[in-house]
C-alpha cells in the first residue's frame, strides 16, 4: 500500500473484516431463532465463539500459527472482568429484557445506539482525535443504519426501549474498555469472553424454561457464533490497535448494511429504495473516514508495554538463551515530538486538553 494510505493498513480491513462477519451473522441467526429459543441461542452463539477460539488457541502449533502474543497481564485483569461483565453479560441480558417489552421496529432502531455510544465515550471520555470529516462520517454511517432499521412506525421509548438503550450503553463501554486489552493476544481474550458471556447466557436461558434443540441446530448455533461473533471480535481488537475505539466502532457500524445486503441474498427480500439510501449513505461515510487524514505536530509520553515481534534474518540472536520466533518482549518509547499522519493507535493514543 503507498505511504498516503499506509496509515488504513492494516486498520481498515480489520474493522471492516469485523463489520463484515458480525453483519452476515444477523440472517444466519434468523435462520436458527424459529428453531432456538432467542436467549439460548445467545448463550449458544458466545459458546460457540468460545469453544472454537479455544480449539485455535491451544491448536496454534498444529495450524501453523504463531504463539500466543503478548500475555495477559495481572494489571489486565479488572478491565478484562469488566468487559466480560458488560459485553458478555449485562448487555445480552438487557437486549432480552428489552426485546420482550417492546416492538420488534423499535428493538432494530435502538440497537443503532451501539455505534453513537462507542464514539461518544471515545471522544468524550477517553480524549480520541476527531474532527469535522470524522463527525459527518459518523453521523453518515449511523444515518444509514437508522435508516435502514426503520420501517415506518413511530419510535416508542417504553420500558423495552431504555433496557435496549442500556444494553447498547453496556456496548459501548465494552467496545472501548477493551481498547485497553488490545495490546494482549486478542484469541485469549475472545476466548474467556465467549466462554463465561456463552455459559452464563445457556444457564440463565435453561433456568428460565428454555430446551435444547438438536444436535444439529447447536453445531449451526456454534459454527454461526465462532464466526460471527468470535472471529469477528478478534478482528475488532485488533482493528482497535490500529483505529482507537471511535473510528473502529464506526467502521463496525456497517454491519446491519451487509446484514441487510445478505438477507437480501437468502430471504430473496426486496431492493428498496430505503436499503439503497442507506448503502449511499453509508457509502459517503465510508469514503470521508478512508480520506481521513489525522496530520499535526505531537509530543509522545514515554510508554512501556508488551508486544509481539519477530527478529528478521540479521538481528536474531540469543538473549541469554535461545529465543522462538515470533516472541514478546517489555520495551520503551522514550518521549519524542514529531508530525506524521496516524489514527490513536496503540503507539499513538493522546488527549486534547
Amino acid at each position: 500500500m503507498s505511504n498516503n494510505h499506509s496509515h488504513l493498513w492494516p486498520g481498515v480491513p480489520l474493522a471492516l473484516g469485523s463489520a463484515i462477519l458480525f453483519g452476515v451473522s444477523a440472517p444466519l441467526s434468523k435462520l436458527l431463532i424459529g428453531s432456538i429459543d432467542p436467549w439460548l441461542l445467545a448463550g449458544i452463539l458466545y459458546l460457540g465463539a468460545g469453544a472454537g477460539l479455544a480449539i485455535v488457541h491451544w491448536g496454534r502449533p498444529l495450524i501453523g500459527l504463531p504463539k500466543v502474543e503478548a500475555q495477559l497481564q495481572r494489571k489486565d485483569l479488572p478491565w478484562l472482568a469488566a468487559v466480560i461483565v458488560f459485553g458478555g453479560m449485562l448487555g445480552p441480558l438487557f437486549l432480552m429484557l428489552g426485546l420482550s417489552r417492546t416492538t420488534a421496529a423499535s428493538g432494530s432502531l435502538l440497537l443503532n445506539l451501539e455505534g453513537l455510544a462507542t464514539m461518544a465515550i471515545a471522544w468524550t471520555i477517553f480524549r480520541e482525535n476527531v474532527d469535522r470529516r470524522l463527525l459527518i462520517g459518523a453521523a453518515a454511517i449511523l444515518a444509514g443504519a437508522i435508516l435502514l432499521s426503520w420501517n415506518g412506525q413511530a419510535l416508542r421509548l417504553d420500558t423495552g426501549g431504555l433496557f435496549i438503550a442500556a444494553a447498547c450503553m453496556c456496548w459501548g463501554i465494552d467496545n472501548n474498555l477493551t481498547r485497553k486489552l488490545s495490546s494482549a493476544d486478542p484469541v485469549q481474550i475472545a476466548m474467556i469472553k465467549g466462554l463465561v458471556a456463552g455459559c452464563t447466557n445457556v444457564v440463565l436461558a435453561l433456568s428460565l424454561g428454555a430446551t435444547l434443540p438438536g444436535l444439529g441446530m447447536i453445531g449451526a448455533g456454534a459454527t454461526v457464533g465462532f464466526l460471527g461473533i468470535g472471529v469477528s471480535l478478534v478482528m475488532f481488537m485488533l482493528g482497535l490497535r490500529h483505529l482507537g475505539a471511535a473510528r473502529t466502532g464506526a467502521y463496525f457500524s456497517l454491519a446491519p448494511f451487509i446484514g441487510a445486503v445478505l438477507a437480501v441474498v437468502i430471504f430473496r427480500d426486496a431492493i428498496t429504495v430505503q436499503l439503497l439510501l442507506a448503502g449511499l449513505l453509508m457509502g459517503l461515510g465510508l469514503w470521508l473516514h478512508l480520506s481521513e487524514r489525522h496530520d499535526h505536530e505531537h509530543v509522545h509520553d514515554a510508554m512501556e508495554h508488551d508486544h509481539v515481534h519477530t527478529h528478521d534474518d540479521h538481528h536474531r540472536h540469543d538473549h541469554d538463551g535461545p529465543v522462538s520466533e515470533p516472541h514478546s518482549h517489555w520495551h520503551r518509547h522514550e518521549p519524542m515530538r514529531h508530525t506524521h499522519p496516524h489514527y490513536p493507535d496503540l503507539h499513538h493514543r493522546h488527549s486534547h486538553n
